[in-house]
């Protein structure tokens, strides 16, 4: 059985990183069920294990957190899914691409849900938008917008950390870095992209699309 927790308000980061933790640390333990955690964060950066110094444009502006989750540099905040999936993957095959997989799949159904096409570039994490209306990048490439980034941490095979999904965040915010190490691209998010969704639709076609891809 896995457990949905939705928190209101905003969630500290390092709250939600001992929350984390401790519910990982007790499904390994078989005292606690799988999780999903929805959330949002007051604004911030965090680093990840392949984070760049100088992809912090911006050190001053927000808080900035190190993490061990895969990735680079991410921004959270207001307006944005916030997506914690402790989950165990001793029970799925302890395939850890096969489940990164999973949660990019999941994301994707998701995001089909409000007819937002979804779709995954080798060399580039996270999920992507094409935007054919801008511009394309000085050599030709047609123009793409980040919608979701992805970054997940095991440990005794339990998963955490997990998505993050842009309903309506300032997108200003993520000015102060380069999101993932990607430069070249632009991010978006579904109000951006001319949708009026708001947190609660998001998180109904998660559960609606959930059992689909990890169930």
């Amino acid at each position: 059985m896995v457990e949905w927790i939705a928190s209101e308000g905003l969630v500290p980061y390092p709250d939600a990183v001992s929350e984390m933790e401790a519910r990982a640390a007790a499904i390994a333990e078989g005292r606690a069920d799988e999780a999903i955690w929805l959330l949002e964060h007051p604004p911030l950066y965090t680093a990840g294990t392949s984070a760049r110094a100088e992809d912090l444009r911006a050190p001053d502006r927000f808080p900035v957190f190190e993490t061990r989750r895969g990735g680079q540099y991410t921004y959270h905040g207001p307006g944005q899914r916030v997506v914690y999936v402790m989950l165990n993957l001793d029970r799925r095959g302890r395939d850890v691409r096969r489940f990164v997989a999973a949660l990019e799949r999941w994301t994707i159904a998701a995001l089909a849900e409000f007819g937002v096409r979804g779709e995954i570039r080798e060399g580039r994490v996270g999920v992507w938008v094409a935007r054919p209306e801008k511009p394309p990048l000085p050599d030709g490439t047609p123009r793409e917008d980040k919608i979701a980034a992805i970054g997940i941490r095991l440990r005794r095979w339990v998963s955490f950390h997990g998505l993050a999904i842009n309903v309506d965040p300032d997108l200003a915010h993520f000015d102060g870095i380069v999101p993932c190490g990607i430069a070249d691209h632009g991010v978006t998010s579904l109000v951006d992209l001319g949708l009026p969704v708001e947190m609660g639709d998001l998180d109904v076609a998660l559960r609606r699309t959930f059992d689909s891809a990890l169930g």
